[in-house]
């Protein structure tokens, strides 16, 4: 027997990105449903296993309108201070640096906050099930068709993961958020370009043994950018005489390492130490080492009938800035706005002139962090002594020019579109 749902929307992947924006609609009071193939998560919270996400101040403002951020099992860390330098690796950074300070901008709100990845999950978990608008269906495996009407979904299992044959979903509008291989992106025609950076982008954490006092580090090495993001604690990390942590996220050429993931802890360490400085005293690794090839990708369209692409699935951008997953709860800003104010108006929320709203807000703001963290790594990942001098004189200069390191600062937060910022985010309207 075929039980059938009627949505608003229908957002294929429950990820941070599609889990968000399906809590952000449904919170608006539009019937949503949520379908992934694998299964939430348990409710405790695991093991810390080293991944952490950079949150910027507006992403923060649209989970905690969700629901979200009010139940994350722990505080998280706020960013408090961001320092830029250019380097190498076993050598003192450049004396040229760029520091920002969160007091000196706005209402002095941090730039963001270090969440660790099992805690947001725990959160989103806590949260799809208490709004009455929302079905969730995982583990499940969805057949979409589409056609100008509407959109009908097949889903094979039942609500929450309990196994009562199929439902058929029917949605004024489809959300594709399943990841950079997404099954909706390919089943539209949608073309992607795609750019190979040569890198792997390793990321964990660490236990170190002086407080980071709220500071995340920015170091550009000739062979691609290291950052140290500080996180929360004691939440268990590290020992008594290294009682504080941070996570990295280190980009190097896909050879080197290679040869640094095979290497045991205190090998790994002594070359995590050798890019990040003495600062924070004695460090050690902690956690799971994660690492992934370093690619950007684009979709030359975001939308198709019935049908809007969200995160990665619409776009994939260097890790230099730190505006992946940022950049992703932009996008869910930006449909969630469209097809809320739609639904308020009568308009139909999965309509043409709906999705080409979305897509001219979205699209260009994408288009323009894609490109500026193209060109950033272009610019700092190498060792070319005339650019790497222009390049720490740029570093210097913006740090002297109060107008212009002020627009840096507040692009980190998310105020106010453009180039610049460790953090991504932008404000909801």
């Amino acid at each position: 027997m075929t039980a059938t749902l009627d949505v608003t929307a229908c957002v294929i992947g429950a990820g941070p990105v599609g889990a968000t924006l399906a809590a952000t609609l449904a919170a608006a009071g539009l019937p949503t449903a949520v379908v992934d193939r694998a299964p939430l998560p348990p409710m405790e919270l695991p093991e810390f296993d080293g991944r952490a996400y950079a949150i910027a101040l507006t992403s923060q403002r649209l989970l905690d309108a969700a629901g979200i951020w009010q139940r994350l099992p722990a505080a998280p860390q706020p960013i408090h201070r961001i320092r830029v330098a250019d380097g190498r690796p076993g050598a003192r950074p450049s004396s040229l640096k760029l520091d920002f300070d969160s007091a000196e901008v706005g209402q002095g709100e941090p730039f963001g906050w270090m969440v660790e990845a099992r805690s947001l999950r725990v959160a989103l978990n806590a949260c799809l099930p208490t709004l009455p608008n929302l079905t969730a269906f995982a583990p499940a495996e969805a057949t979409v068709t589409r056609h100008p009407e509407g959109a009908e979904i097949r889903v094979a299992g039942g609500p929450h993961g309990k196994m009562q044959g199929e439902t058929l979903i029917r949605a004024r509008l489809v959300v594709g958020a399943e990841g950079r291989e997404s099954p909706l992106r390919r089943q539209a025609g949608i073309a992607v370009t795609r750019w190979d950076y040569g890198q792997v982008g390793m990321v964990g954490a660490f236990a170190h043994e002086r407080p980071h006092g709220g500071t995340a580090l920015e170091m550009f090495l000739p062979n691609g950018p290291f950052a140290q993001l500080p996180l929360a604690g004691p939440g268990g990390f590290g020992t008594a005489d290294l009682p504080h942590a941070s996570a990295y996220v280190w980009s190097e050429r896909t050879a080197l390492a290679r040869r640094f993931l095979a290497m045991d802890d205190a090998r790994f360490g002594h070359e995590l130490a050798r890019r990040l400085g003495d600062h924070l005293g004695r460090i050690r690794p902690i956690g799971r080492r994660w690492s992934y090839p370093l690619s950007a990708l684009w979709a030359q369209r975001f939308t198709d009938t019935r049908l809007a692409l969200v995160g990665d699935a619409a776009h994939g951008i260097h890790p230099i800035a730190g505006q992946g997953l940022n950049l992703g709860f932009r996008d869910v800003a930006a449909l969630a706005e469209a097809v809320i104010a739609a639904a308020n108006a009568g308009e139909d929320p999965g309509g043409a002139p709906v999705l080409a709203r979305y897509q001219a807000r979205a699209r260009p703001d994408a288009m323009l962090m894609l490109g500026a963290t193209h060109v950033l790594e272009k610019l700092f990942g190498n060792d070319v002594g005339p650019v790497r001098l222009a390049r720490r004189i740029g570093i210097a200069a913006v740090d002297r020019i109060p107008p212009l390191k002020r627009a840096f600062a507040e692009r980190a937060m998310g105020m106010r579109p453009g180039l610049g910022g460790l953090l991504g985010g932008q404000r909801l309207a």
